[in-house]
């Protein structure tokens, strides 16, 4: 599949923002959590606790979900692909375990925390409501990192899809390479 410019152009807008707004709402979480962690005021830290179960709840999986299929669909669509670049696979992957470990560790964990302080009672473990969104803040962060610069080259199936597309231009363009214009010039790929 491969998409046309503009659909390409929408659904990069689309992954970007939605990549951003998980990010963001992460270290939104990081903040309430460190909130609810340091402060010595029960209100205060029931106030915290809730906003963060508020964020799990209506806000971090749509974002996650948005961010995954429209990553998924722009590897699909684009010559990126989903498993020709180690950056784009290892992209991929995070996205994927950060979005489980959002739906079945940081919201139970946020949510054992509002439980918890719902009758004006302590925050019983800090690390329910500090570990979760630092190790995901670190993994967007990372993300977005190899997002923009791209690291590692092709893996084995992008060197070979590669290989092979040379191997067909060279035989449709006996050698030569062609141009903006649709002119040939001679001599090898650089």
């Amino acid at each position: 599949m491969k998409l046309s410019r503009p659909a390409r152009r929408s659904l990069l807008v689309v992954h970007v923002t939605a990549s951003a707004s998980w990010l963001g709402l992460t270290l939104g979480l990081l903040a309430l959590g460190i909130t609810a962690a340091t402060t010595g005021q029960a209100a205060a830290v029931a106030a915290s606790v809730r906003s963060m179960g508020l964020f799990a709840d209506r806000l971090l999986l749509p974002v996650a979900f948005a961010t995954l299929v429209s990553g998924l669909v722009l590897s699909l669509g684009t010559p990126w692909g989903p498993a020709r670049h180690r950056w784009v696979w290892i992209k991929f992957w995070l996205t994927l375990a950060t979005a489980a470990a959002t739906a079945f560790a940081l919201r139970p964990g946020v949510h054992a925390a509002v439980a918890a302080v719902a009758g004006g009672g302590p925050l019983p473990d800090a690390g329910a409501v500090l570990t979760g969104p630092a190790v995901s803040l670190a993994a967007y962060v990372f993300m977005t990192v190899i997002s923009v610069l791209k690291p590692w080259g092709p893996t084995r199936r992008g060197r070979r899809r590669r290989e092979a597309a040379r191997g067909h231009r060279d035989a449709v363009h006996g050698g030569a390479r062609p141009t903006r214009a649709g002119h040939h010039h001679a001599g090898s790929r650089a």
